[in-house]
This record gives C-alpha cells, structure tokens and sequence, in this order.
C-alpha cells in the first residue's frame, strides 16, 4: 500500500524528519511518500498560519491521490485542514493529534499533550475536547519555535524535557504525546529516559493508515464529508475550485 504524509508547511528539512520515522514503523509492504506542501507559511503556529496553509496541503492531496495513494496523513498536530481534506479526497485522511490521541487512550487512562508554542496549546485542547479525551488529557506548551527543533543550537530539547517532567510530576500523566510533526523523532528517546509511553503521532497515524486500508475502509462521502459541490471560485483561489482541483 502506499500511504502519503504531507508537511502542510513548506519546511523540507522538517518533512525529511517526519519521513524518517513514519519509514520506521510503516510494514514491509507498505511505501511511504512523504511531500511537502509548494505555498504557505514555514512553520504553522496558531490560527493565522494554519488557515495559509490548507490550500497548499489540499493540492498535494488531490496529486498525491491521483498518483496512486492509499490513505494519507496530515503530519501536523493542529489537524491543519482535516476536515476539508476529508471532503476533498475518497481515501482515509488522517490528523497526527486525533491518531495520537486515540493510541494514547489505549495505553493511559491520563496523558499530557507537550506543544510548542502558548499561542497553540489552546487549538490543541479543542481538538482534545473534540476527539473525546478532554477529562483524561492536559496540554502545555514548552515555548518552542516550531524551526528551533531542527536547531541543535537552540534550548527546544531542554525545555521539552522540563515541561514533560513537570506533565509526570503535576499532572499525573501516565503517558505522554508529542505535540508537533517535528518531534517525530524524539520519542523512543524520550520514552527511554522519563520511563513512559512517549506517543509520535506520525508513527501513530501511519499504522492507523495501515489497519483502515487493510480494512478496505474509506471516508464516507454521505453528509459533511461528501465530495464539495462544484461552483466557480474567484480571484486568487480560481484554482482551488473542485473542477480545477480534479484535474492537478
């Protein structure tokens, strides 16, 4: 099967890192196309960001399932445009929030969401509450830049260490989620050293990818998810009309 994970930002660095650990737990059989989106902000931090960089993400789904994909992944943990990518394609979409979270609720009966920035710890409890784990779950944000991940220069790690073990020791989690894309790759690390379940929700998402494909499940396209109905769209988004986005 071959399951594709856009980076709705435009960092490439950031998508090489998603890749690399979405590859690590994917199964011998199933192929991983990881793309990152051609328009729209760096890093996405807050409403503004996100809502400039659905149209790039939903034109790398359009391509993406047109060349052949079996399910696809949104690797940012905001859920940047899960529901409009749902109505867009026929193919399971998947957010990396709501797949973590529902493999952290497998393993902990309370967790801790460990975000980046303040101005996104708030999105990412609504989308807590909306996923159904909002009396189990916290959220707190470690004052990370998003681009600071990929610095080795910068204090993101040291700061993350310290609000995941103030999530232990004040929240009482049991187990703990990674609240961004890039992070992807400091779970099994982080897991080792605070002695808890470190969730990715990259690598969450990707064998939740696997399991609805080898179900043979698909969106359904009966009410909000049905396929958007075509109607010209003016000025700058000429191009993001359903009839233009058929035919990327």
């Amino acid at each position: 099967m071959r399951i594709l994970i856009v980076n709705p930002n435009t960092t490439a660095s950031m998508t090489e890192t998603i890749a690399t650990a979405a590859k690590g737990v994917a199964g011998p059989r199933t192929e991983i196309v990881a793309v990152t989106s051609q328009m729209g902000p760096v890093s996405i931090e807050g409403y503004y960001d996100e809502v400039f960089a659905i149209p790039g993400l939903l034109a790398e789904i359009a391509k993406g399932e047109k060349a052949g994909a079996d399910a696809v992944i949104i690797a940012c943990f905001d859920d940047t445009g899960l529901d409009a990518a749902r109505a867009l394609a026929n193919i399971p979409v998947i957010g990396i929030c709501e797949a973590a979270v529902a493999t952290a609720s497998f393993i902990a009966q309370k967790f801790t969401v460990v975000t980046t920035m303040e101005r996104s710890r708030l999105p990412v409890e609504h989308l807590v509450h909306r996923y159904g784990a909002s009396s189990r779950a916290k959220v707190r944000a470690a004052d990370i830049p998003v681009l600071s991940l990929e610095d080795p220069n910068s204090n993101a790690l040291e700061r993350l260490r310290f609000e995941i073990a103030a999530a232990i020791r004040e929240d009482r989690a049991e187990a703990i989620i990674l609240g961004c894309a890039g992070m992807a790759d400091l779970a099994a690390k982080l897991s080792d050293e605070f002695g808890v379940p470190v969730v990715d929700g990259v690598s969450a998402a990707v064998k939740q990818a696997e399991g609805l494909v080898a179900l043979g499940l698909k969106t359904a396209k009966r009410g909000a998810y049905a396929t958007p109905l075509d109607k010209p769209y003016l000025g700058m988004l000429e191009g993001f009309s359903p009839a233009a986005m058929a035919k990327l």
